[in-house]
C-alpha cells in the first residue's frame, strides 16, 4: 500500500514521515484492498487560528468508496491521532457493511426536501488561472480575495442511499451525485442530526446529452 505525504504551507520532517508510515499500518486491518493513502499536512499561517493552525487531512483510495478524515489542532502529531481515530471508524463502518452487502441495507433516518435549483448569473471571467498541486483548477476573481477552486470528478450513478453512505464516509456535510432512479443531478446534504435534504436539477442528465 502506497502512502503519500505532501505539505502545504509547510515543510513536513522526515521524522513525521516515518510517524505517518507506522500509524497508518493499522489501516490494512481493517481495508486490504486499500491501494493508497494521500496525507495532506496543512499549516494555517494565521496567528489568530494558532490553536487550529496545522491540519492533517487523510484518504484512503482503493476499490469501492473513497473514504476521508481530518482533523485540526495546534500540533501535527495531534492532528494527525484524531484524524486516525475518525479514519479508523469509517473504515470499521466501511468493513461491517461489506459484510453486510447481502443483506438489505439498513434504511437511515432521512428527510427529503426536493428544492428547485435557480440559476445564477454568469461568472465574471477570472483574471488569474493556476493548477493546484492535486490536479484542480484555482481562479482568482479580479482583484478580489475570491478563489474559486474547480474539479472534475467521475462518478456511477447511486441511490441516495449510497449517496448518503459515501458522504459519512469522507466526512462531508453534502454530496453530489447522479441518482441512479431519476437520473438527475443531485444534491445531498446534512441539515440537523439524522436529518438529510437532496436539491435535484430538473434537467435529467440523459437528455442533456442527446441535446448535445
Amino acid at each position: 500500500m502506497e502512502i503519500v505525504v505532501v505539505g502545504r504551507h509547510t515543510q513536513v520532517p522526515e521524522r513525521f514521515r516515518r510517524h505517518v508510515e507506522d500509524k497508518l499500518s493499522k489501516v490494512a486491518q481493517l481495508a486490504p484492498r486499500a491501494q493508497r493513502i494521500d496525507v495532506e499536512v496543512t499549516h494555517e499561517r494565521n496567528p489568530r487560528q494558532s490553536e487550529i493552525c496545522e491540519r492533517v487531512e487523510l484518504t484512503v483510495r482503493g476499490k469501492g468508496p473513497v473514504i476521508r478524515a481530518e482533523a485540526t489542532a495546534d500540533d501535527p502529531y495531534a492532528a494527525l491521532d484524531v484524524a486516525m481515530t475518525k479514519l479508523m471508524e469509517r473504515l470499521r463502518r466501511a468493513r461491517d457493511r461489506r459484510k453486510d452487502h447481502h443483506r438489505a441495507a439498513p434504511l437511515v433516518p432521512v428527510e427529503v426536501r426536493t428544492e428547485e435549483a435557480t440559476d445564477g448569473a454568469p461568472a465574471e471571467p477570472a483574471d488569474e488561472v493556476r493548477v493546484a498541486e492535486d490536479g484542480s483548477v484555482e481562479k482568482v476573481l479580479g482583484d478580489s480575495p475570491i478563489v474559486i477552486r474547480e474539479k472534475l470528478h467521475t462518478a456511477q450513478p447511486m441511490t441516495l442511499d449510497e449517496a448518503l453512505y459515501q458522504m459519512e464516509m469522507v466526512g462531508h456535510d453534502f454530496f453530489l451525485f447522479v441518482d441512479a432512479e431519476t437520473s438527475l443531478p443531485s444534491v445531498a446534504y446534512r441539515r440537523r442530526g439524522w436529518s438529510y435534504g437532496v436539491i435535484r436539477l430538473d434537467t435529467p442528465v440523459a437528455a442533456t446529452a442527446e441535446a448535445v
